[in-house]
């Protein structure tokens, strides 16, 4: 289950922390890289939540990646916090929102460009550049490929969709034409 309000409330305090210390860029890779091993290995969050195991033995596997990690005090002290309050489980939604928190103080949105073929280098980087004018960010892009579309691009960035496909516009005709009868 999923607690984005609780992640939300962690990852900002360690935001903050992290803003007046310069050092949030550090943080958002060091809970990234915690993540990610949540992600490739279910031993460590077995290891780090399952209540069989006694509180010292989930510390000690914590302070163990702690310490191979070198992180500095308070994202040591921030990482055992979780550990004692039962809410390590939480730490891959914790480092999603804290990625979403540093975006936001970089001024960087994410946005998907969908196309009926793959697009070339110098299409993608006008495509970009328009998304950058209309939000007044910078847009990081994924693009990925739908033939069903028949042509044209679909655009996302965060609310904005910019949906220029052949598809949609054959509905639209297909609407009009249902309109008039």
């Amino acid at each position: 289950m999923k607690q984005t309000i609780l992640a939300r409330r962690y990852a900002k305090a360690v935001f903050t922390v992290g803003q007046e210390q310069g050092k949030y860029e550090e943080y958002n890779d060091i809970l990234a890289g915690v993540a990610g091993l949540f992600e490739s290995n279910p031993e460590v969050i077995d290891a780090l939540t399952n209540p069989l195991y006694p509180l010292d033995v989930r510390e000690k596997v914590m302070a163990g990646m702690i310490s191979s990690m070198g992180v500095d005090s308070v994202m040591s002290n921030f990482l055992n916090l979780l550990v004692e309050k039962k809410r390590a489980e939480i730490l891959p939604e914790i480092a999603e929102e804290y990625k979403t928190m540093v975006d936001e103080e970089k001024n960087i949105s994410h946005g998907s460009v969908i196309s009926a073929i793959e697009l070339s280098d110098e299409l993608q980087q006008r495509v970009q550049a328009t998304l950058e004018k209309l939000t007044g960010k910078k847009v990081e892009l994924t693009t990925s490929v739908d033939p069903s579309i028949i042509g044209g691009v679909i655009a996302k960035v965060g609310d904005l969709v910019l949906d220029g496909s052949i598809k949609t516009q054959l509905a639209g005709l297909k609407d009009s034409i249902k309109g008039r009868e």
